[in-house]
């Protein structure tokens, strides 16, 4: 599963890898040097039972020179090139050593004190790496002080600490890959109840359901409470806006009937006057009514409507109400494909549509419905007489009509348009297939 960056998965899988690595990284750490520590105090153990042979059997004269009651008899001391040798130093020159230098000195570092111990690690004699344990002993008779310093052979033990460092940090690190796993798994189970809050939203969106449904866990039901009870209170605000437009509608039309009827027993020109003008006041009104409503429903959560079977019932009527000119309208498209909408705006959007059609049809009348992604696509068709391009940008101008001996007030096309804009649609009129007219109408989709 993809993660973005600026996603609650990233973080949390961010930040528990990171401490993740900080822990590991510094256990490793802890763990490779008390080993190493371990390695080098037990070997350092050795080294200095051998000083302690070497200085119980030594005796120093006056000139420094070093002698030995008992020579220490170590095998590996012995051997030549074994990388185990002692050696004695005495202002700076050395003054004893074992069989195995065979002539050779190796480097030495002064220990910081008198009678202090000291260790450290140095490239011996033949190439091989040692460790040297180091002690300065002054002597009251003996000319002052001497350095004995016993090395062994680090080869083993460097080995040793290297193989024990790469078995923790495979070990560390597959420890490492697994926490980090686990936590993705962790983070990604947890994260399981938000995930199902998008694809419910978006079902509640497109119309599937009216409301958040589902157990959830108690840190996140607060938050599905509140959508709901916001979905709740978003459809009361729907439902006083559309009381309030409809008392409007009715507070509005009484006023415009009275003064209508009250013309009526003025003189002509009076009488004219008022007329025209109140009939500019109700078409005024009716419009900005219609768009208010129209902006109330296209704001609703989970509104759907199947387009199919409003073309069905709209086809049957028109068929009828044209039967006499013999109109034959066809209907093709998907049977499941739905508008994102309320069921009235669709058959209003339609409805003028088709009956234009019908209108200015020769026989036949021909709609096509598509989806194209996230859009339906209706195309209106007719065999009538078309519209020049001039013609067409008017007839969807308000209260224009193209032939005043045709029925109609000259706001179907306008209606049309407006609904198209409100639910985020388009409009357009061009020429058809047919030799006619087409009516392009682009709709929001439910998905599916």
């Amino acid at each position: 599963m993809k993660i973005r960056t600026n996603s609650l998965a990233f973080r949390l899988l961010f930040s528990s890898a990171l401490l993740v690595l900080i822990g590991l990284g510094a256990g490793a750490f802890a763990l490779m040097e008390v080993y190493q520590d371990a390695v080098r105090r037990e070997f350092d153990r050795q080294l200095r039972i051998v000083y302690d042979d070497l200085i119980g059997f030594s005796k120093v004269d006056r000139s420094g020179r070093v002698t030995f009651e008992e020579r220490p008899d170590y095998p590996l001391f012995r051997r030549g090139v074994s990388g185990w040798y002692w050696q004695i130093v005495h202002r700076r020159r050395s003054v004893a050593q074992s069989r195995s230098l065979q002539g050779e000195v190796f480097t030495v570092e002064l220990p910081p004190k008198i009678n202090t111990d000291f260790s450290y690690e140095t490239e011996g004699p033949f190439g091989k790496r040692i460790r040297v344990f180091a002690r300065q002993v002054d002597f009251e008779k003996g000319g002052g002080a001497h350095t004995y310093l016993i090395a062994g052979d680090w080869t083993g033990p460097s080995r040793s600490i290297e193989e024990f460092n790469l078995t923790i940090a495979l070990a560390l690190g597959a420890l490492g890959l697994f926490l980090v796993g686990a936590g993705f798994v962790q983070v990604q189970f947890g994260l399981l109840p938000l995930r199902r809050i998008p694809p419910a939203l978006a079902e509640i969106r497109t119309g599937s359901a009216d409301r958040l449904t589902g157990n959830f866990p108690t840190e996140v039901q607060p938050l599905a409470t509140e959508i709901n009870q916001l979905l709740d209170h978003n459809a009361q605000v729907v439902e006083r806006a559309r009381t309030h437009v409809g008392n409007l509608a009715h507070a509005l039309k009484t006023p415009i009937a009275v003064l209508t009827n009250e013309s009526s027993s003025a003189d002509a020109v009076q009488a004219d006057i008022v007329d025209a003008q109140t009939e500019i006041m109700r078409e005024q009104v009716e419009h900005h009514l219609a768009r208010a409503r129209l902006a109330a429903r296209a704001g609703v959560l989970g509104a759907r409507t199947s387009i199919m079977p409003v073309l069905d019932g709209l086809t049957r009527t028109l068929e009828k109400i044209y039967a006499e000119r013999g109109v034959a309208i066809s209907v093709e498209g998907p049977p499941d494909i739905s508008f994102r909408g309320e069921r009235q705006d669709l058959e209003e959007l339609l409805g003028n549509l088709m009956d234009n059609a019908c209108k200015w049809a020769a026989s036949r009348v021909k709609v096509t419905v598509r989806q194209d992604v996230d859009k339906m696509i209706v195309e209106v068709e007719d065999d009538g007489p078309g519209l020049t391009p001039t013609e067409r940008r008017q007839a969807v101008k308000r209260g224009q009509r193209l032939d005043e001996a045709t029925p109609g007030t000259g706001l179907g096309l306008s209606i049309v348009s407006d609904i198209a804009e409100i639910y985020g649609g388009e409009f357009k009129l061009m020429d058809s297939s047919m030799n006619g007219l087409m009516a392009r109408l682009t709709l929001p989709v439910v998905e599916a």
